[in-house]
């Protein structure tokens, strides 16, 4: 009798036609089914596969948020001049690195088995998604910080989870490897970042020269400067705390209700000098803009242009005579920083001109533009080592010529990030400190002021230059700013919640001209928008514009309209209502700032950053640990008064807030030098309790 066949078990798989086994599928590997391992020696085929998924994620999780930042931000590769063989290596390396590190270690986890590889690659695609979704949720939810992160573990987990039990996840996310291709392709082809990659001709007609003298002109424009934080009470320039603008607001015409095109300089400072409203979101380069200040004059006038975040000044005209940190490790450490903000789980302005920091003229190995002015307000004797170095190169290159010449500056200052002092001195603070929020804004208008401060000292010196050299009385002299910033609460910043809610901070900027021979100031108060500064300047100096301009040269009527126009977004103008802004009432010191204090009662703890730096202060370094952060306990309530002490006098007097992402409760800015001294220095917080008394806070 024959024995009966026995039945076919899950775990005795059934012969294929040719009477071979088929290979037996074990239950950790259900997920990679699609992925059928034996296809070629050692499990390569296996292997390219999840390369493909891990490539297609990381070009979703890093490759295209990085490149279409980066892809927008041509100034980013124009303020380190970065050349094309930098910028194709950095997209190289986002496009690759990433996931060629990934693939590595995917690949040394296999030596553990098969089983072990299998679990990793599980993992490294649920950590990949968790990453994508804090990227997605950012950007589509209300979540922020601990929950946006909870939601995305569990994203991450089900997507893990979906992909080891089903095809459909591998063979998606194996389609999504061609993504870095595509988004490498968008940036260097089409973003507005192509025209640095692949310029296309410098263009640009030369002005005709018209009957008059030809002066020497001298253009200086500073950034992010807001006309209001200049302001005195009575509407005029603060003499005491910014002696210089008074000083050139007296020889010049200070034309008082001018406002910018944009709240971004690569489209304010084209418009500027074009004479032209942007039109269209390109790189604020050359061969975007052919027609500008520097082609018209480039026939008659010789061009000095130190230019900061634009290349308007096609090759053929100047050259750039100082160059910031460049090279390819900055370009890769500037991006990982924006890759940070991009990916972090809390709210961040990207935008990388936040970043840009002009180096000084000691880091740039520049020697000393002129001897340090014999200035008692500024201490440490280091003027020519803190200023920037376009700054020092620029001042060096006022002098008379035998033809006439362009000196142009685009000056960060007093720009964000702030380091300066009123001084000079420069101090080290957090690159993640909050601008908007109680407490935050106020101590980011502190800061931006201290900054005001030190650029209106390099003003006093561009003054004390070119009367030096013979130029003041010769030369068209313009001195303005391309934006504002609003330090409002709830509409901190240059975008269009600032400009509807702010825009005496953001559009109206200061703007005087020092016409050649002129000695008296003067204010004039027309509609002054920045399209007219480039016929102005045409008009002084002889100079036919031989293309169309949107602007009017303040030598011809006034605009007999009233309105103005802002542009967030080229093309598209948003109607600006008013005229001269009022001034800001200016932040009110605490009581206590500037009194001694002696010895006081203990009151509870704080935890306060870098209290070594305060151990060794070396003033004639130019540097001073004039920013103070830390943490107090929980018990001490937001909005509790915390006064800041060094050696015995109080500098400044700060709230208590809310903890932040780096986990602050506090952070002051000691903006007097004279607080400090050579050697050991003595910080100490006090608690400030209802009745001013204070209590002293044990430092950890």
């Amino acid at each position: 009798m024959a024995e009966p066949t026995p039945a076919t078990s899950a775990a005795s798989p059934a012969p294929d036609p040719a009477g071979r086994a088929a290979p037996t599928v074990r239950p950790d590997q259900v997920g990679e089914s699609s992925l059928s391992e034996p296809s070629l020696p050692g499990g390569w085929r296996t292997e390219l596969g999840r390369l493909a998924e891990v490539a297609g994620l990381v070009g979703l999780v890093v490759t295209q948020p990085l490149l279409d930042v980066l892809g927008r931000s041509p100034d980013f590769f124009l303020f380190h001049r970065a050349e094309r063989r930098e910028i194709l290596l950095l997209v190289a390396l986002v496009a690759l690195v990433p996931t060629a590190a990934l693939a590595l270690l995917g690949a040394l986890s296999r030596l553990a088995g098969r089983a072990a590889r299998s679990a990793s690659h599980t993992l490294l695609v649920g950590l990949l998604l968790a990453a994508l979704t804090v990227q997605v949720g950012r950007h589509g939810t209300p979540l922020r910080g601990v929950p946006l992160l909870l939601l995305a573990a569990v994203a991450g987990a089900a997507g893990a989870a979906a992909h080891r039990r089903w095809r459909a996840p591998g063979r998606a996310l194996r389609l999504a490897a061609a993504g870095p291709l595509l988004f490498v392709g968008l940036f260097v082809f089409a973003s507005p970042t192509s025209t640095v990659v692949l310029p296309r001709g410098e263009g640009g007609a030369a002005g005709v020269a018209g009957p008059g003298h030809h002066p020497p002109v001298v253009v200086l424009v500073l950034d992010e400067l807001p006309l209001v934080s200049l302001l005195g009470p009575d509407g005029r320039i603060d003499a005491a705390r910014f002696p210089h603008f008074a000083e050139l607001a007296g020889g010049s015409t200070w034309y008082r209700n001018a406002t910018g095109v944009s709240g971004w300089t690569p489209y304010a400072l084209p418009a500027m000098l074009t004479g032209r409203y942007p039109q269209r979101a390109v790189a604020p380069h050359y061969s975007q803009h052919p027609d500008n200040l520097f082609t018209a004059f480039g026939g008659l006038y010789d061009v000095r242009a130190e230019e900061s975040i634009t290349r308007l000044c096609p090759p053929s005209r100047c050259e750039q005579p100082v160059d910031p940190e460049q090279g390819l490790g900055v370009l890769v450490r500037q991006a990982g920083g924006l890759l940070r903000q991009i990916t972090a789980p809390v709210d961040s302005r990207v935008d990388p001109e936040d970043s840009y920091r002009e180096p000084t003229a000691a880091e740039a190995g520049i020697d000393a533009a002129e001897p340090v002015p014999a200035d008692p307000k500024f201490r440490w004797d280091s003027l020519d080592d803190n200023q920037p170095a376009r700054f020092a190169s620029f001042l060096a290159g006022l002098r008379p010529a035998a033809r006439p010449t362009l000196h142009f500056l685009h000056l960060l200052m007093p720009h964000s990030p702030w380091v300066y002092l009123p001084s000079g001195a420069r101090y080290d603070a957090p690159e993640d400190l909050p601008n908007d929020g109680a407490g935050w804004v106020e101590l980011a208008r502190g800061r931006h002021l201290a900054q005001l401060g030190y650029t209106d000292r390099l003003i006093g010196q561009t003054l004390r230059t070119l009367r030096s050299t013979g130029l003041y009385d010769q030369a068209l002299l313009v001195v303005t700013a391309d934006h504002g910033v609003s330090f409002t609460p709830g509409a901190q910043g240059r975008g269009m919640d600032a400009i509807r809610t702010a825009p005496a901070e953001v559009a109206w900027v200061p703007t005087f001209v020092k016409t050649p021979g002129q000695r008296a100031g003067r204010v004039d108060d027309r509609n002054w928008q920045h399209v007219d500064l480039l016929p102005t300047i045409a008009d002084e100096a002889a100079i036919r514009l031989p293309w169309p301009v949107d602007g009017r040269s303040a030598r011809q009527a006034p605009r007999t309209e009233a309105g103005k126009v802002f542009y967030d977004r080229p093309g598209q103008p948003t109607p600006v209502a008013g005229g001269v802004p009022a001034p800001l009432p200016p932040p009110a010191p605490h009581p206590l700032v500037g009194t001694a204090v002696g010895d006081r009662p203990a009151g509870g703890t704080a935890e306060v950053a870098d209290l070594a730096a305060y151990d060794a202060v070396d003033p004639d370094t130019g540097r001073l640990p004039a920013a103070v952060w830390g943490d107090v306990p929980d018990e001490v309530p937001d909005g509790t008064p915390l006064a800041i002490a060094v050696n015995g006098r109080i500098g400044a007097v700060v709230p208590v807030v809310p903890r932040d992402a780096g986990g602050r409760r506090f952070a002051a800015l000691l903006a007097d030098d004279r607080l400090f001294r050579a050697g050991a220095n003595r910080l100490a917080v006090y608690r400030v309790t209802g009745d001013d008394t204070l209590l002293r806070l044990t430092l950890t």
